[in-house]
Parts: C-alpha cells; structure tokens; sequence
C-alpha cells in the first residue's frame, strides 16, 4: 500500500524543522523500485530527528542504513506529526493545514474579536489581573487549611500530597420513594412510544424532520405517525422492520420515511426543541431555579466487530464507539455527540458547550478525570466558562505560584518549584485569541483544533504558552475546589446526575443487546440521536407527571428540602419500553384441531 500512498498524497510543513520528515518521504518515493535491502552509497539520508537512538544500531550497519527499518522510522514519525498536524495532506479534511481553521482577518478585526471574548488587547493587563487572582486563592487556601478538617498536606515516601477526606453519605429522602408510588400507580404501564407521542403533540417537534425536497405528497397524519414509529425504532436500536403494524405501514413505508426524512440535523433540532420545552415547563418552586451547570461525560455503546468504526477502549476493556453527553443538574441533556474511542474528552466538552442549541447559558462545566487537561483549562478561559473536573487523582496535582519568591508556609509542599511564565503567556496572548476564536465562530471543531495541541507537539510555543495559562487557571480551581466542600459535592452531585442519564441508556436502547451493527457513520449518529430524543421525552413527561402530583394539597407540604434536592425526572417503574402485552385465556389460536 505505500507507493499508492505515496503517489496519491501531497504531505507539507512550513515547520523548518519537519523538513527533514518531508526529505525522507521523497527518498522513500525515489527508491520504491529498486526493492533492496540497503539504500545504495551517495545518496544523502536525512537521520537526525528521524530516527531514534535506540533504533539507530538496526537502521545504520557497517555505514549502509537498512532501507525497511528507516522507512518503519520515518513513517512513525510522519504520524507523530500528522497527529498535532505540523505536517498536513493537501486536500485533506482531518489533517488539512491547520492555518485554514483559523480567522483569516484576525489582524483587521483584532479589536472585534477580543471584544468577543471579553478579554483585554493589552497582554500585560490581561497577566495582571491572572497573577492578582492566582495570588489571592493560594493566600485564602495557605491561611485556611490549617483549620479545614476535611483536608490535609500528608507525607509519603515519594513526598508530600494532597489528601481529601471522603464525603459523608446524606440522609435519604423521605417522601422520594412515596411519590414514585403515586406515579407509578396513577400511569402504570406508560408507554414509551406514547410518551414521544405525547411530547410531539405536545412540542411539535416533529416539524424540524423534514424532506430534503421541496415537494411532499404525503398528508401530515400520516408523515407524523411513521416518523414516530421510525423514531422509536432507531431509538430503541431495535429496527423500524420491528415496528411496522400492516396495512397501514409497512417495512417499505417507514424506510422511505426514514431516507428521505430524517437526518441529524433534524434531529438536533427536535431534541433542542423538547429540551427548550423542558425548560419552560419546570416549576420553580419544586425544580429550583434555572441552572447554569452543566456536566459532561462519555458512555460507551457496543459495536460488532465488523463495524469499520469500532475501537477497544483501554479503559473500559471493551469494543465499541463513544457518546459524549451534556446534562444539566435536573437530568435533561442540552447536547449529545458521537465520538471515536481514541478521541480527545476535552475537545468534546468544549464542542458541547459551544455548539448546544438550546436557551441554557452554561456558566460552568463539570467534567470527569478524563475531560480536562491544562490546555482545555486555558482555552475553557478563554472562550468564558469555568472548568470544574471531579479529579480522581487529586494526590498527583500540584499547585503553581505567581512568583517565583512568594512563599506560603501551610501548601509550601504541594506547589511546584517553577512559577508560571507569565512573558510566553503575554507574547503568545494574541495566538491563543485567534485560536478561541476560532472555536467559538465555529471555523474549526474543537477536536480538529485541539489536536494541534497534543503532547507530541510539545515544542510549538501556543502549546507552551497555553500550558502556562492552563497551569495558572488549574491552580485557581484547585484552591476554591480544596476550600470549599460545597463545590466538591456539587460537582460530585453533577455528575451522578450524568451517571444516572447513562444508565437509563441501557433501559431505553435494549435493541440487539445495546449493539450498534451498522458501519455507515451517519446511521450511527442518527441511531443515538434518536435514543436522545426518546430519553428527552421521557424526562419532558415525567417532569409534567411529577409537578401534576405536587400541585395538589398535601404534597408539596411533606416534601423535604433534601426531598426535592434528590428529585429527578429519570424515574422508569411506570414505564414499558417494549409494548404492551395482554393474556386473553379465552382465546385461541386460528389453529386446525
């Protein structure tokens, strides 16, 4: 396959130092055909930054450089560099030159477009007001950690780390378990293609999945009860052949339905549509008011072996592909996205935040270990929103100083010899806003952007300088989230809420055991907005069910404030996601005797 590929793609850098990469390719082309085991004597054979020491004694023998071992070398290194895209393919998408994805005006619109991200054009100003705040959150945690019981500085073998106490379990809500009852009593056996029909009529969402021809001869009734039925379907994952009731509609109607009708974009706009409606429809008084929280985190969903698009997934130990999910403190998700397994949590938080087309206005993000990073602290910064991460390992992190004297006896330990470099970060201000830029006009996805800024490319100075702000933005964070026992346990309670909305997955996409068995990308995605739809559904009701029982006398009454604070639309016992099915003793088969 490597002349073809060769022959067929066009690779560039304007890097100087990638040139010797972009050499060697051409070397490799020039010597195809001569299939020998060593390159022949006079050819000039670019090693430095190419080939590493430890492969050096089987790439170079006797002087002659072994023509299979250097091309192993040279094609590791070529996706190295593809990966944080310093060498690009003409006419690519995914690995197109990174200088497309950013504003090409940035010079003429320069005021603009800080003003847009509410940042100040004066680097200086910018650091100022950083080191002020960085100073102050390591001072307030320096003067109360000492009387914080919760957490401690201790000593290991390997030095000193920071320790949490675990959270005290809370009280159970009294009066939770009594209203399920009534729910369960008064709508027992709710359907679940009932409950999206009942949101559709309710909503009109249905209106967004449309044709993408401009005639349609099929009356409205008729469009809205196959498109309900090729929802739930693909929703379920259980088939729209599974959901044909003859005569009137067949297999052959609810796939016409399906290819012309329903894409993702219409879907987006359906979920958004319920999603608003969800939000218009809560009570306050029961609900609280409107948040602007919001936790993010990934579920993964089976997917057969022959799927082209299936991963193993390290952590999870299993095959399949990724949905990264968006979900408010009151259980309803603002946004949902298919992801690859190897792709970067981050860059999906940040697309999530930034591309949700919903009313809600999030303000701050609760992510898992896995969603941050220093560079998504700099940019989440930098495009307006706070970055709270549930660390898992909160014993490796180690706070940065603003200055390089400052001192604070109490946390001395834990902060790391080297201050933050505010000059990279001042010199690098107006990349770094070209950048965010770029995120928030929608010019590049965050993953394609942030893949520029992977650990491979640890030598290009945004990188460098992102990583400095980052570090300055994590140790803000990590000041106010060791100071505060109310923050940890609200982002903990965030992203229990994102736990309880994956594991309702498992309960609404129980088609061919929770298996994806298509390798069409776009079937997928549409297979998963589906399920998103039907589970938004299901919360718009329930929310509607719970608020019809605590409008009446006596039950608002008895609920508890810890009541309400544990209450949540996700509640599935009056629910039969499958059908309905009746035993008639008296009846009989049309069977011969």
């Amino acid at each position: 396959m490597l002349p073809d590929l060769l022959d067929n793609l066009e690779f560039c850098s304007t890097n100087a130092q990638h040139q010797p990469v972009l050499q060697a390719l051409v070397l490799i082309k020039s010597q195809m055909e001569l299939r020998k085991p060593f390159f022949p004597e006079g050819v000039e054979i670019p090693l430095k930054g190419i080939v590493p020491a430890n492969w050096m004694p089987l790439v170079v023998e006797d002087g002659k450089v072994h023509r299979i071992a250097y091309e192993i070398c040279v094609l590791k290194t070529l996706r190295e560099q593809l990966r944080c895209r310093e060498i690009w393919v003409v006419g690519s998408r995914r690995y197109r030159n990174p200088e497309e994805d950013l504003p090409q005006d940035f010079e003429d619109r320069k005021e603009y477009y800080f003003a847009e991200l509410d940042i100040p054009m004066d680097a200086k100003t910018f650091t100022a007001s950083l080191r002020e705040e960085l100073t102050n959150h390591l001072k307030t945690l320096d003067e109360g950690i000492s009387s914080n019981p919760k957490v401690k500085i201790v000593s290991k073998k390997d030095g000193h780390k920071i320790s949490i106490t675990p959270f005290e379990p809370q009280a159970e809500p009294e009066n939770l378990a009594t209203l399920k009852r009534e729910i369960t009593h008064r709508w027992s056996g709710t359907s679940l293609l009932d409950m999206l029909k009942e949101t559709d009529l309710r909503t009109d969402f249905t209106r967004f999945i449309q044709s993408g021809t401009e005639r349609s001869h099929m009356d409205k009734a008729t469009l809205q009860r196959r498109l309900l039925l090729s929802l739930f379907g693909m929703g379920t994952n259980t088939g729209i052949k599974s959901m044909e009731s003859l005569p009137d509609d067949d297999y052959k109607d609810l796939l016409y339905v399906r290819r012309r009708f329903i894409s993702s974009e219409g879907l987006r706009q359906s979920i958004a549509q319920v999603v608003n409606a969800t939000l218009a429809v809560r009570q306050p008084g029961i609900w609280g008011d409107a948040t602007t929280a919001c936790a993010a985190d990934s579920k993964q969903f089976g997917a057969w072996d022959q799927n082209l698009l299936t991963e193993w997934h390290l952590r999870y130990g299993g095959r399949g592909v990724m949905v990264y999910w968006h979900v408010e403190k009151n259980a309803t998700c603002i946004y949902s996205q298919f992801k690859r397994v190897s792709s970067s949590e981050a860059a999906a938080m940040i697309q999530g935040v930034l591309r949700h087309c919903t009313e809600m206005e999030v303000d701050r993000q609760f992510v898992d270990s896995h969603g941050q990073n220093a560079v998504a602290f700099a940019f989440c910064r930098l495009l307006g929103f706070d970055l709270m991460p549930r660390l898992k390992g909160i014993n490796r992190q180690k706070l940065y100083k603003a200055e390089s004297g400052q001192s604070f006896p109490n946390i001395n330990a834990v902060i790391a010899n080297k201050a933050i470099n505010w000059e990279l970060i001042e010199e690098q201000l107006d990349t770094m806003v070209k950048h965010a830029v770029a995120l928030k006009m929608g010019m590049a996805d965050a993953e394609s952007l942030l893949r520029r800024f992977c650990r491979n490319n640890s030598q290009h100075p945004a990188y460098k300088a992102l990583g400095e702000l980052g570090k300055a933005i994590k140790t803000i964070f990590l000041c106010r989230y060791l100071n505060s026992e109310e923050l940890r346990r609200e982002i903990h309670e965030g992203l229990n809420v994102v736990e309880s909305w994956n594991s309702t997955n498992g309960f609404i996409y129980y088609g061919k055991r929770g298996e994806i068995s298509t390798n069409r990308k776009d079937h997928q995605e549409m297979g998963l907005l589906c399920l998103h739809l039907l589970q938004a559904s299901m919360v718009y009701i329930n929310t509607l069910m719970i608020q019809q029982v605590l409008k009446e006398p006596g039950w608002v009454e008895r609920m508890t404030p810890r009541d309400l604070a544990a209450l949540s639309p996700l509640i599935t016992l009056h629910i039969n996601p499958y059908g309905r099915f009746e035993l008639d003793m008296e009846a009989r088969l049309p069977l011969a005797a």
